[in-house]
């Protein structure tokens, strides 16, 4: 009788504390790092789109380094050929897409460069729609970023907080990778004329 009364208080102890395990929380807060992600894949594919109407108006309007276009073509390409699923964001795939990405910043950054030689380029209401559209992106990535890094801080931070961290690991809950910045970020880019 005694044992019997031993287990049910055991049992019901157990029971009420992995009521309050944090499963729900941590599988909220999963849910709140993908959908950044989507934020974020969002962003660059806005990006990714807006690119080719940038090449061909600056192709319309100056004749000039071919290499160039190519150059933010060819990051374009494969830029949007790397794709992470968001139930897989490690360290390392995040830092592939961002190599990626950073590629396609570097070359458009030269794109701008070299169109600033083209007066009649600048001066080109399309071009200069473009360029703002451009940088409105930029912003829009600037901001998913921090919005995806935010949500996996706190994620990241659940599952690793006792008693969570007990729970995460029986439920397979496992910690995201975050946005870094690119090498040599520190560092102004050089626009030469």
């Amino acid at each position: 009788m005694i044992k019997r009364f031993i287990f049910g208080l055991v049992g019901l102890i157990a029971t009420l504390s992995l009521s309050s395990c944090g499963y729900n929380s941590m599988v909220k807060l999963d849910e709140n790092v993908q959908s950044k992600w989507a934020e974020v894949e969002n962003a660059y594919q806005r990006r990714a789109d807006l690119i080719p109407n940038l090449v061909n108006t600056v192709k319309g309007a100056a004749n000039f380094e071919q290499q160039t276009l190519t150059s933010v073509v060819e990051a374009r390409a494969k830029a949007t050929s790397i794709n992470i699923d968001p139930s897989n964001l490690t360290p390392e795939a995040i830092k592939k897409f961002e190599d990626a990405q950073g590629a396609l910043t570097g070359s458009l950054s030269r794109l701008m460069a070299v169109a600033e030689n083209y007066p009649e380029l600048k001066a080109t209401e399309n071009f200069q729609g473009l360029q703002a559209q451009l940088e409105g992106t930029e912003n829009r990535i600037a901001v998913a970023r921090r919005g995806f890094n935010e949500a996996t801080q706190q994620y990241n931070s659940t599952i690793r907080s006792f008693p969570n961290n007990l729970m995460a690991g029986i439920f397979g809950f496992k910690a995201k990778g975050y946005f870094t910045s690119q090498a040599g970020a520190d560092k102004a880019p050089e626009v030469k004329f």
